[in-house]
């Protein structure tokens, strides 16, 4: 007997372990992976399976033989998340008397019959106080405990999975269920530290693993996935389913997790099965590199503080910017996240100095983080002359670009300024010569001695 192409067949013969597997991705969910042991008759079967989460994406369950020991069809398959509770059972007797036990200190229990008028359960989760009418009169609270009947052989003590399967001959088989699940994060941190006046820093990544999925998954394998996977989201905003040593490398923290590219995408696993409980946050350390240089950048752009004809102080930003290179103690693929500095002060404490965000970043690119503003340099940018002939579509406009070092030690500011205007522009007189940087955007790089003062200034003609 051959059954029709829908056939659940073995994708792979991969080994394959009993242990829960997590692939956890940066848009808040999961791939969960468990193990399903199924004694297959010939003919049609009923199986169910009451380990997924309360948070699993019905259409995304996935049933499979891995081994390919079995060829089986699936009939029917159901998800069921309305667990017994108390109020579920309420809801069942509205309208029907009960018992209810009563307990009152220093008092033997006592039972109470009473009439359910309103449970007070709500589907999804919902809650209004019940009402009890005892010895004909109302109440808006329960009696006592309620005392419940056995349950039916249909009632679920915790979410469920269940198929109907139609299998071509029998045996015992490890299936795999495998499906979406929200209720899971991670994400990236990294602790970059620095001596004081050092461009050196040491860098320590971690990932942060968070579990809001309702159950506890014990010895799982953990896969992090990094990098933006596309997914379908509704309207009312519910995803649905698919979419060191200073001359040595950075380590991926002695293994305890490894990286490696999959697909468009670049997946960490953690080298050791680890216990995952609801509600809990865990982290692991993932990278670690020392000597990492960093050079760091002051940058006046003063425009951002400009207003026609008014001098106007403003702040000169920080950035740190280093290769994420081999040759750098670095080369890996780094996911996005927090970036927080420290420097050692003449102490040697540790110091919190700024903290950003940085993007998805691939081996081999360069990563600027802006800290924050220095205290001890400013800047001054002011427009000197405007001019402009609508008739011929020329436009003229003369800056000038103080900048004051109030350090101890000489320092080199990037004067960053931008073409607003509009149309083509070239600059016809400037102090300095300047880097293009792109299509609007050019810089003037000053170096300046210990309380030390510069102007730059340049014309700049517009024509459209």
């Amino acid at each position: 007997m051959k059954l029709p192409a829908l056939l659940l067949l073995a994708a792979s013969a991969a080994s394959f372990a009993a242990d829960p597997a997590l692939t956890i991705y940066n848009g808040g969910y999961a791939v969960v992976r468990e193990t399903l042991p199924i004694d297959l008759k010939s003919g049609v079967n009923q199986v169910s399976f009451a380990g997924a989460t309360a948070q699993v994406e019905a259409d995304s369950v996935i049933l499979r033989d891995v081994a390919g020991k079995a060829e089986f069809q699936i009939l029917e398959q159901s998800y069921r998340n309305d667990p017994v509770s108390q109020a579920m059972l309420l809801s069942l007797f509205e309208g029907k008397t009960l018992e209810f036990n009563r307990r009152e200190t220093n008092k033997p229990d006592r039972i109470i019959v009473g009439k359910v008028v309103r449970s007070g359960f709500v589907p999804g989760g919902n809650f209004v106080e019940p009402i009890i009418e005892v010895d004909g009169k109302l109440q808006f609270s329960l009696p006592g405990s309620p005392i419940f009947p056995s349950l039916g052989s249909d009632n679920v003590l915790k979410p469920t999975l269940n198929w109907k399967l139609n299998s071509a001959s029998s045996g015992k088989i490890d299936a795999e269920v495998a499906y979406l699940s929200n209720g899971f994060t991670w994400e990236a941190s990294y602790n970059l530290v620095a001596t004081d006046k050092s461009d050196l820093l040491d860098v320590v990544g971690w990932v942060t693993m968070n579990n809001q999925s309702g159950m506890t998954f014990t010895d799982a394998k953990i896969k992090l996935m990094a990098g933006d996977v596309n997914r379908v989201v509704e309207h009312y905003g519910r995803a649905m389913g698919a979419a060191m040593p200073m001359a040595a490398a950075a380590k991926m923290a002695d293994a305890v997790v490894t990286e490696k590219s999959f697909d468009e995408f670049h997946l960490y696993t953690l080298g050791n099965p680890a216990t995952l409980r609801d509600k809990e946050t865990k982290q692991v350390e993932f990278v670690r590199a020392t000597g990492v240089k960093a050079e760091r950048i002051y940058v006046y752009e003063g425009a951002q503080h400009y207003r026609r004809g008014v001098s106007t102080p403003g702040k000169v930003q920080v950035y740190r910017e280093f290769k994420n290179s081999e040759a750098n103690k670095l080369g890996i693929a780094l996911p996005k996240g927090k970036v927080r500095f420290y420097s050692q002060d003449g102490d040697r404490q540790l110091e919190f100095v700024g903290e950003n965000q940085i993007d998805h970043t691939p081996k081999d690119e360069v990563i600027r983080v802006l800290t924050g503003n220095s205290f001890d340099l400013a800047g001054e940018h002011r427009m000197t002359n405007n001019t402009e002939d609508g008739s011929e579509r020329v436009a003229t406009q003369t800056f000038e670009v103080k900048v004051r070092n109030h350090k101890k030690e000489p320092v080199e500011i990037r004067v960053v300024e931008h073409a607003n205007h509009g149309g083509s522009w070239t600059l016809t007189a400037q102090s300095q010569e300047h880097k293009k940087k792109d299509a609007t955007t050019f810089e003037f790089r000053v170096p300046l001695k210990p309380d030390e003062e510069k102007t730059v200034t340049y014309t700049i003609r517009y024509t459209w």
